[in-house]
Protein backbone atom coordinates (compact mmCIF):
# COMPACT_ATOMS: atom_id res chain seq x y z
CA UNK A 1 0.00 0.00 0.00
CA UNK A 2 0.82 3.93 -0.57
CA UNK A 3 1.80 5.71 2.20
CA UNK A 4 -0.80 8.83 2.05
CA UNK A 5 0.47 11.88 0.35
CA UNK A 6 1.64 14.98 2.87
CA UNK A 7 1.08 17.17 -0.22
CA UNK A 8 -1.29 17.45 -3.15
CA UNK A 9 -1.88 19.51 -6.52
CA UNK A 10 -5.49 20.50 -6.74
CA UNK A 11 -6.71 21.18 -10.33
CA UNK A 12 -9.48 22.06 -12.14
CA UNK A 13 -11.76 20.64 -14.63
CA UNK A 14 -14.98 22.09 -15.71
CA UNK A 15 -15.18 24.06 -12.39
CA UNK A 16 -14.82 20.25 -10.44
CA UNK A 17 -11.56 20.43 -8.15
CA UNK A 18 -9.44 17.45 -8.29
CA UNK A 19 -6.30 16.43 -6.53
CA UNK A 20 -2.39 14.26 -7.17
CA UNK A 21 -0.04 13.10 -4.31
CA UNK A 22 2.71 16.08 -4.86
CA UNK A 23 5.05 12.69 -5.16
CA UNK A 24 3.49 11.78 -8.64
CA UNK A 25 4.00 15.17 -10.09
CA UNK A 26 6.91 15.76 -11.74
CA UNK A 27 6.22 19.40 -13.40
CA UNK A 28 3.69 21.88 -15.33
CA UNK A 29 4.18 23.43 -18.34
CA UNK A 30 2.38 25.69 -20.67
CA UNK A 31 -0.61 24.03 -22.80
CA UNK A 32 1.28 23.03 -26.59
CA UNK A 33 -0.33 21.79 -29.14
CA UNK A 34 -0.93 17.85 -29.28
CA UNK A 35 0.14 15.70 -32.09
CA UNK A 36 -2.48 12.46 -32.70
CA UNK A 37 -1.20 9.04 -31.80
CA UNK A 38 -2.85 6.89 -34.07
CA UNK A 39 -4.17 3.81 -32.89
CA UNK A 40 -3.97 4.87 -29.11
CA UNK A 41 -6.43 4.23 -27.09
CA UNK A 42 -9.11 6.66 -26.76
CA UNK A 43 -8.10 7.77 -22.78
CA UNK A 44 -4.60 9.08 -24.91
CA UNK A 45 -5.84 12.83 -26.01
CA UNK A 46 -2.42 12.61 -27.85
CA UNK A 47 1.52 13.21 -27.67
CA UNK A 48 3.80 16.29 -26.36
CA UNK A 49 7.38 16.49 -27.26
CA UNK A 50 8.87 17.41 -23.52
CA UNK A 51 12.39 18.41 -23.92
CA UNK A 52 12.95 15.34 -26.62
CA UNK A 53 11.09 13.08 -24.71
CA UNK A 54 7.34 11.77 -26.22
CA UNK A 55 4.65 11.76 -23.55
CA UNK A 56 1.26 10.87 -23.69
CA UNK A 57 -1.41 12.87 -22.96
CA UNK A 58 -4.40 11.08 -20.65
CA UNK A 59 -7.98 12.78 -21.44
CA UNK A 60 -8.59 13.79 -17.91
CA UNK A 61 -12.20 14.77 -19.39
CA UNK A 62 -13.49 11.44 -21.69
CA UNK A 63 -12.18 9.33 -18.16
CA UNK A 64 -14.75 11.78 -16.68
CA UNK A 65 -17.35 11.54 -18.50
CA UNK A 66 -17.06 15.22 -19.13
CA UNK A 67 -17.66 17.77 -22.30
CA UNK A 68 -15.03 17.23 -24.56
CA UNK A 69 -13.01 20.84 -25.51
CA UNK A 70 -10.24 22.12 -28.00
CA UNK A 71 -7.04 22.70 -26.23
CA UNK A 72 -6.60 26.49 -25.18
CA UNK A 73 -3.75 28.25 -24.61
CA UNK A 74 -4.87 29.11 -21.01
CA UNK A 75 -4.91 24.88 -20.60
CA UNK A 76 -2.12 23.35 -17.88
CA UNK A 77 -0.48 20.84 -18.45
CA UNK A 78 0.27 18.50 -15.70
CA UNK A 79 3.45 16.17 -16.28
CA UNK A 80 3.19 13.20 -14.08
CA UNK A 81 4.26 9.71 -12.95
CA UNK A 82 1.76 6.80 -13.66
CA UNK A 83 3.64 4.06 -12.21
CA UNK A 84 6.44 3.74 -14.45
CA UNK A 85 5.40 5.44 -17.36
CA UNK A 86 5.92 9.39 -17.52
CA UNK A 87 2.19 11.11 -18.70
CA UNK A 88 1.27 14.48 -19.23
CA UNK A 89 -1.83 15.30 -17.76
CA UNK A 90 -4.86 18.53 -19.65
CA UNK A 91 -6.49 20.36 -16.63
CA UNK A 92 -8.11 23.84 -17.11
CA UNK A 93 -6.24 24.89 -14.56
CA UNK A 94 -3.65 24.11 -11.69
CA UNK A 95 -4.80 25.62 -8.69
CA UNK A 96 -2.39 25.44 -6.01
CA UNK A 97 -0.02 22.77 -3.63
CA UNK A 98 -2.12 22.08 -0.70
CA UNK A 99 -0.24 20.26 2.78
CA UNK A 100 -2.28 17.86 4.09
CA UNK A 101 -2.96 18.36 7.96
CA UNK A 102 -4.38 15.14 9.86
CA UNK A 103 -7.94 14.26 9.07
CA UNK A 104 -7.91 15.51 5.98
CA UNK A 105 -7.82 12.57 3.69
CA UNK A 106 -10.40 9.80 3.87
CA UNK A 107 -8.98 6.83 2.23
CA UNK A 108 -12.54 5.16 2.48
CA UNK A 109 -13.30 5.76 -1.07
CA UNK A 110 -11.18 3.79 -2.62
CA UNK A 111 -12.55 0.66 -1.19
CA UNK A 112 -16.00 1.92 -2.80
CA UNK A 113 -16.81 -0.66 -6.16
CA UNK A 114 -16.96 0.97 -9.32
CA UNK A 115 -14.36 4.04 -8.26
CA UNK A 116 -11.38 3.33 -9.36
CA UNK A 117 -8.39 5.30 -9.68
CA UNK A 118 -9.22 7.15 -6.65
CA UNK A 119 -6.93 6.81 -3.40
CA UNK A 120 -9.37 8.68 -1.59
CA UNK A 121 -11.31 11.79 -0.69
CA UNK A 122 -10.05 15.32 0.96
CA UNK A 123 -12.28 17.00 3.23
CA UNK A 124 -11.82 20.86 2.68
CA UNK A 125 -13.48 23.64 3.97
CA UNK A 126 -15.70 24.34 0.81
CA UNK A 127 -15.92 20.40 -0.04
CA UNK A 128 -14.64 17.10 -1.11
CA UNK A 129 -12.07 16.99 -3.57
CA UNK A 130 -11.29 13.33 -5.10
CA UNK A 131 -7.67 12.17 -4.76
CA UNK A 132 -6.30 10.50 -8.30
CA UNK A 133 -4.30 7.28 -8.57
CA UNK A 134 -1.95 7.55 -11.15
CA UNK A 135 -1.04 3.87 -11.13
CA UNK A 136 -4.49 2.92 -11.75
CA UNK A 137 -5.84 5.28 -14.18
CA UNK A 138 -5.10 2.96 -17.45
CA UNK A 139 -6.56 -0.34 -17.10
CA UNK A 140 -3.73 -2.91 -18.31
CA UNK A 141 -5.52 -3.42 -21.51
CA UNK A 142 -5.63 0.51 -22.37
CA UNK A 143 -1.59 0.28 -21.08
CA UNK A 144 -0.83 -2.41 -23.24
CA UNK A 145 -2.46 -0.63 -26.25
CA UNK A 146 -0.68 2.51 -25.49
CA UNK A 147 2.88 0.74 -25.99
CA UNK A 148 1.88 -0.81 -28.98
CA UNK A 149 0.77 2.26 -30.47
CA UNK A 150 4.44 3.99 -29.19
CA UNK A 151 6.19 1.42 -30.77
CA UNK A 152 4.51 1.85 -33.85
CA UNK A 153 4.58 5.56 -33.44
CA UNK A 154 8.64 5.43 -32.93
CA UNK A 155 8.01 6.58 -29.70
CA UNK A 156 9.60 5.59 -26.29
CA UNK A 157 8.34 5.40 -23.28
Amino acid sequence: MTPAPREVLLFTLEGQRYALPLGDVCELVRAVRLTPLPRAPAVVEGLVNLRGELLPVLDLRRRFRLPTRPLSSADHLVVAQAGSRRVVLRVDRAEELLTLETGMLDETPQELPGVGYVAGALKLSDGLVLLHDLRTFLSEAESLELDEALAEGGASR
